[in-house]
């Protein structure tokens, strides 16, 4: 083989292998939510945290609430669970929620459900609603609890803005964002 040939060869072998390298990274950075996001669904909402209280409090949430692509005109046909519970010094207590309805938008997501599972029997049977802002750094989270939850009534797909931070190094939300089906004409 001549000295041309074997160059263009060996520059071959090198582009080949950088190439397949290349799509191993940027398969890795899809995994890892550095690239493109694809899903299976029309809206999605996953992950667990804890939330920041200087005081100690062990407050974690956990979701998994997703509405599939045949019913991306009906977030309230969305089906999961999400659970939360809030501990101190011993006391406290847990929920199980069923959702009944999911809606996103960018990075933020609202999920609702009725309870039920749950140690704390004035909650039995409530709706209760999560927002979600999953910003790939330090993600929030609100609830639409705050006050007075035994006299509350919420509507599907109501929560309060995330206004509580999620403790450092806890949120790994992941929102797959629904895309609204415009009518066309």
């Amino acid at each position: 083989m001549n000295r041309r040939t074997k160059t263009v060869a060996v520059a071959a072998a090198v582009l080949l292998t950088l190439g397949a390298g290349g799509i191993a990274v940027a398969s890795a950075d899809v995994e890892q939510g550095h690239g493109p996001r694809v899903s299976r669904e029309a809206a999605a909402l996953t992950g667990t945290a804890k939330l920041y209280r200087p005081a100690g409090d062990d407050i974690t949430f956990a979701f998994d609430a997703r509405l599939a692509k045949k019913d991306v005109k009906d977030p309230q046909a969305a089906t999961g669970t999400f659970r939360f519970s809030h501990y101190k010094d011993g006391k406290g207590g847990y929920a199980v929620a069923k959702v009944d309805c999911l809606v996103t938008g960018g990075r933020v997501a609202v999920v609702t459900g009725v309870i039920t599972e749950t140690d704390l029997e004035h909650l039995r049977g409530k709706r209760v609603g999560v927002s979600v802002n999953d910003d790939g750094r330090r993600d929030r989270l609100g609830y639409s609890w705050v006050g007075r939850a035994s006299d509350l009534e919420v509507p599907p797909c109501l929560s309060s803005a995330p206004f509580e931070k999620v403790k450092a190094g806890t949120g790994d939300f992941h929102v797959v964002p629904w895309n609204v089906p415009y009518p066309t004409e």
